[in-house]
């Protein structure tokens, strides 16, 4: 199965580079509400999911099932909006697909978005989160089963999962931009339900700051790939027992929505400076 995941790999790589010839040098994953940011990007070509060879399809609103090449201030860039998750029956492989697919590309820059519930109390609606590391509840490892080298190696160290030099230069964009950038532990569920209040209060306890049911497979495939990653999650609802208020998908995808105008600013002050 590996041998096959690698050569489907392979060919998915093929028919983009088709598409976009050019070399690419950052890969971006936007979450729900977050995709307007691929809208702005120069000399842009746009791909749907579908036309992707062994590409999945998403089916969640805010997703919009396009994987947009172009470039931002010369930095040519693959964009996807939308991405796939656990919850819709999709296999772990499946959703980390397109990471397969970028190594094969040659990127070796991954900047991995989400929307995500609030735990730290500290935190506002609508706040920017610098992921600084991951917990894994999702019920399952990515890389569980054969090996297969040419992707990368068998024990993957996930020490920094999140690029301690890429988080210093995304402080300090944020920094220039006057944009009030937290810090904090995101931690992942399979969904799709959203946590319970106790399940919250647990999680606090361990650490998090953050929950969603995205990002932490996507992360571990690119470290297993060797590739440098950057986690950004924005903070559309309050978890659970945070506040007195039902959790709600269009209340996520509304978030988004108000917040996407730092986002955007803070995502194209970061890329050029990726190395």
């Amino acid at each position: 199965m590996s041998d096959l995941l690698y050569d489907r790999a392979l060919n998915a790589a093929r028919y983009i580079r088709v598409r976009y010839p050019t070399d690419i040098r950052v890969a971006a994953v936007l979450g729900s509400g977050l995709g307007a940011f691929a809208d702005e990007l120069e000399n842009q070509v746009a791909i749907d999911y579908r036309d992707i060879p062994d590409f999945a399809q998403t089916t969640i609103e805010g997703h919009a099932g396009r994987l947009v090449l172009g470039e931002h201030n010369r930095v040519p860039v693959a964009v996807m909006q939308g991405r796939f998750h656990f919850y819709e029956g999709h296999t772990l492989e499946q959703i980390t697909f397109p990471m397969r697919v970028f190594g094969a590309l040659g990127i070796k820059r991954v900047i991995l978005t989400n929307a995500a519930g609030g735990i730290n109390q500290s935190f506002g609606q609508g706040a920017l989160m610098l992921i600084t590391d991951h917990m894994n509840f999702m019920g399952g490892n990515v890389l569980r089963g054969h090996n297969d080298e040419r992707f990368g190696l068998r024990f993957t160290d996930m020490s920094e999962v999140y690029s301690r030099e890429y988080r210093e230069i995304a402080l300090r964009e944020a920094a220039a931009l006057e944009l009030k950038l937290e810090q904090g532990v995101y931690v992942a569920v399979s969904g799709p339900s959203y946590e319970t209040p106790a399940e919250i209060r647990a999680f606090r306890t361990l650490g998090a700051d953050a929950v969603g049911m995205s990002t932490v497979p996507e992360a571990a495939v690119a470290r297993h790939q060797g590739m440098k990653v950057l986690g950004i999650s924005v903070i559309t609802n309050m978890a659970a027992g945070v506040s007195d208020q039902p959790v709600s998908h269009e209340e996520v995808i509304e978030v988004g929505n108000r917040v996407r105008g730092d986002f955007i600013r803070l995502l194209k002050a970061i890329i050029p400076g990726l190395t």
